[in-house]
This record gives structure tokens, C-alpha cells and sequence, in this order.
């Protein structure tokens, strides 16, 4: 069998197992589901010595190819970040049910009783890279949400993926259910992805995690609906009348406290009479931030790099920020609509209708005054973990979590009523 035959056979086997256990996972109700995720969370704790095991070959081979201090820290887990995954599965289950919710149920003249149901979404597949906390959180919401989960993560994480999978795999199949309502694609020949983009026979949903290059393949590639989460190209905007301890304790949090996720800040723009300029810009760099700054903000301190037109567009995803000084509020708006990815903003000000102003007009998935845009997060926001954070508008926008795997389908009740 040549490579061609191979690769469709594996996404064919993979594809049928997945729609069939459509129908298993349909007849689970919320406490069996429940059960599922708390017996993952115990299993989690009890064998975080075989995860890191499993982990250290990964960052083994990271080290070895050189990889950036960014993406060894998504790639990185630890006891606390393993509890992490277990609190996270807990609080899955602990969430309400969302299938099965009947909403805006009304009589119409005719006498039939409209309502909507929340149902799941099917076969959800998620293609994503470096963080194998992933596996753990959209396995965990698939389930909860009645859907069937198809994993494809990055070759970077495989053998932490394989280990995470094949534990809730085997709590399925030991509590009597499909093993197969979680699936990995543990064969990461790039040639299967394709093929697996177009089995919109078989899977009902695409969310592509991670760079630019992945998700403009993803788009290019499916004919599967795509839910779209983009990069975090997110901006800070500092207004004339910012208090100066909040301007710099937001700054600093959005770069610093993990530069290396989507809703870090990764563009700052100043107003041209904000008071402490050289203060703010000051506490990023004690922070080892590196600058890239207009014109204007290089006359501020030295050691800023003068930025390039390609910075206001780049997504650094490490320990550098792009800064620019602007004339006026309009400005700021101006530069952010040219550049945003349409995830998170934030503005820091004194001034309540300007605040107002800023949630109004920009167009991004979430906005913020006074607060950092690193709570632009599933946990943050009391969703639990998420899928992702989608920068689309249509079905689900912003941080997705478990209501944002299920759809609305129309119920009809009547009593012979004909039209």
C-alpha cells in the first residue's frame, strides 16, 4: 500500500470510530459524564510522575532543536500546572449541563409551542500545538458537552498528548463507554491533516490553536466548518489621565506574567500627555522587556529598538513589546483597528465616557478599561477551561467554553394542529 493509501486509511478508521461513538456518547447523562471527569481528575494526580516522565522527552527534543523560552514554557509541566489540569477538569464537571436546555419556548396563534434546544455540536476536531494542557481541557469539554473529540496536537508535544489521551481513553473503556469518544491523531505525518480537513462527512467542526500558519492551512484546507482562533495580537492603550501605579501594574502584567500566551499584550500606545511615559516605560524594562518604539519613544530612554511597520503586526509571544506614542484618543483607535486581531483590547483611564467610548467602537472579542486583557480567560471569565478563544463572529466569539461546543435546534410541541 503506497503512502497516498496509508494516510486516507488511518483518517478513515479514525473518522468512522469517531461518528460512531456519536450515538454512545448521546446516551450519557450528566451524572455519568460527571463521573467520567472526576475519575480523570483523580487519575491526573495519582500518576503526575508518569506525565512528567512522558513530558521531559518532549522538552528534551525541544531543547535540542533550540526552541524559544516562550515555547518551552507552554511546552513545560510541573506538579502544580498537572493540578492545574486536574482543579480544571474538576471544574468541568462541577459546571451546569448545558444539552438538553430548552430556551425562549413559546405558544404561537396557531397553538404550537416553539422552543430551542441546546444540543452538541458532534464530532469536534481541534487541531492545535506546544501546550499538551489542551488534551486535558477540550477532552474534558467535549465530554461535558456531549461531543466526540478528534486531537491533533503539534509532533513538539506528542508523547505528553499520547500519555493524557490514552488515560481518559482507558477510564472510558474500564467504565463500560466508547474509548473512541476521544480520539488522537497520534500519526503526525503533516500529509494526514489535509485529508482530514475534508471529512465533512464525518466531523461537524474544525478549531485550528495556534500560529498564523496553522490556522491560514486550516481555512485553506477544510471543507469542515472552522472556528476560527487567531493569534493574540492584543494592544494597551494608555490615556492622558491613567492613574500612573494602575497604568504600570497593567502594563506589566499583560507583558510579564506570561509573555508567551495569546492574551498577552504585545502592542502599547501612550498618549502623547501621559505624565509618566519614561516611568511606565521604565517598569518594563527593569521587567528585562525589550522596546520597539516609535520615533517619539525613543526619545523617551535609551535602549529602544526602533520598530519596523512589520512590529505593529507582530504577535512577539516573548519578552518584547512594540510602543507607540499617539496624539490623541482617536489615534489609538485609529492604529488598533488597522492592526488588531480582534481578540483583546484594554485602556487604562480616568475618564468614564472615554471608557465607554472604548467598549463601543472596538471591534474585538473582548474589551477592557482598567483591567489587564490576561483575563481574557475560560477560568477568568468562571467558564472553566476553554477551547479557545475565537476571534470569528459567528456562532462563538471570545473565550469558548463549554456552551460554545453546543448549538440550538429547534423543538416543536403540538396537539394535531395544522397549518
Amino acid at each position: 500500500m503506497n503512502k497516498e493509501k496509508k494516510s486516507s486509511a488511518y483518517i478513515n478508521d479514525l473518522c468512522e470510530r469517531a461518528a460512531n461513538a456519536k450515538k454512545d456518547i448521546c446516551t450519557l447523562d450528566t451524572k455519568s459524564k460527571n463521573r467520567i471527569l472526576l475519575k480523570y481528575a483523580d487519575v491526573l494526580r495519582k500518576n503526575s510522575a508518569s506525565i512528567l516522565a512522558e513530558n521531559e522527552k518532549d522538552l528534551k527534543v525541544a531543547l535540542d532543536t533550540g526552541v524559544s523560552k516562550a515555547f518551552y514554557d507552554r511546552l513545560l509541566l510541573d506538579e502544580k500546572r498537572i493540578d492545574d489540569m486536574a482543579h480544571s477538569v474538576e471544574e468541568i464537571a462541577a459546571f451546569e449541563d448545558p444539552v438538553g436546555r430548552v430556551e425562549n419556548m413559546r405558544t404561537r396563534p396557531s397553538g404550537i409551542r416553539v422552543g430551542q434546544m441546546r444540543v452538541p455540536l458532534g464530532v469536534v476536531a481541534v487541531i492545535y500545538e506546544s501546550r499538551p494542557n489542551v488534551t486535558v481541557d477540550i477532552a474534558s469539554l467535549c465530554i461535558k458537552s456531549g461531543n466526540v473529540a478528534v486531537l491533533r496536537g503539534g509532533e513538539e508535544s506528542i508523547y505528553t498528548n499520547m500519555i493524557l489521551a490514552s488515560m481518559i481513553r482507558d477510564i472510558l473503556a474500564g467504565m463500560n463507554y466508547n474509548p473512541d469518544i476521544v480520539n488522537l491523531v497520534e500519526n503526525l505525518d503533516r500529509d494526514l491533516v489535509p485529508i482530514l480537513l475534508k471529512r465533512d462527512d464525518a466531523i461537524d467542526i474544525v478549531i485550528p490553536r495556534g500560529g498564523e500558519g496553522l490556522i491560514r492551512m486550516v481555512i485553506e484546507e477544510a471543507t469542515i466548518p472552522v472556528i476560527k482562533h487567531e493569534k493574540g495580537l492584543c494592544h494597551l492603550y494608555i490615556d492622558e489621565s491613567a492613574v500612573k501605579d494602575m497604568a504600570e501594574k497593567i502594563a506589566v502584567n499583560g507583558k510579564v506574567q506570561r509573555p508567551g500566551v495569546c492574551n498577552a499584550v504585545e502592542t502599547m500606545l501612550i498618549h502623547k500627555d501621559y505624565p509618566w511615559k519614561k516611568e511606565i516605560l521604565t517598569a518594563l524594562m527593569n521587567h528585562k522587556v525589550q522596546i520597539r518604539g516609535c520615533e517619539k519613544t525613543m526619545e523617551i530612554l535609551p535602549g529602544i529598538v526602533a520598530a519596523t511597520e512589520d512590529d505593529w503586526d507582530t504577535e512577539y509571544l516573548d519578552l518584547i513589546i512594540s510602543v507607540r506614542i499617539v496624539d490623541s484618543f482617536e489615534k489609538a483607535l485609529e492604529h488598533i483597528t488597522a492592526h488588531s486581531s480582534g481578540h483583546s483590547e484594554a485602556i487604562v483611564t480616568s475618564d468614564y465616557f472615554l471608557g465607554q467610548r472604548f467598549l463601543k467602537e472596538i471591534d474585538s472579542a473582548a474589551v477592557f478599561v482598567n483591567a489587564s486583557t490576561r483575563f481574557h480567560d475560560g477560568g477568568e471569565f468562571g467558564l472553566g477551561a476553554e477551547v479557545g478563544i475565537s476571534t470569528q463572529k459567528l456562532h462563538a466569539r471570545g473565550t469558548m467554553g463549554i456552551e460554545g461546543l453546543t448549538t440550538l435546534k429547534y423543538i416543536v410541541y403540538g396537539n394535531g394542529e395544522i397549518r
